[in-house]
């Protein structure tokens, strides 16, 4: 099983603290979109993604702490 990580650890440790800041938000907007469409009781067209930014964003929150 080989996924592909919406952003890898070692791509998150080059980026700076306002680049990961974007990026957290537009996974967060694109996970919004995506259970907003669920919740009016469409399918995700992967449901697998959901699961993957949400293991993104704590990857991305988890590297911001360790930059503070």
């Amino acid at each position: 099983m080989n996924k592909m990580a919406i952003l890898t650890t070692e791509e998150m440790e080059d980026m700076d603290r306002e680049d990961l800041e974007k990026k957290l938000d537009e996974i967060n907007l694109e996970l919004v979109k995506e259970r907003a469409q669920v919740s009016i009781g469409g399918v995700p067209e992967n449901a697998g993604k959901m699961n993957e930014m949400k293991r993104t964003i704590a990857r991305i929150k988890t590297e911001l702490s360790k930059k503070r």
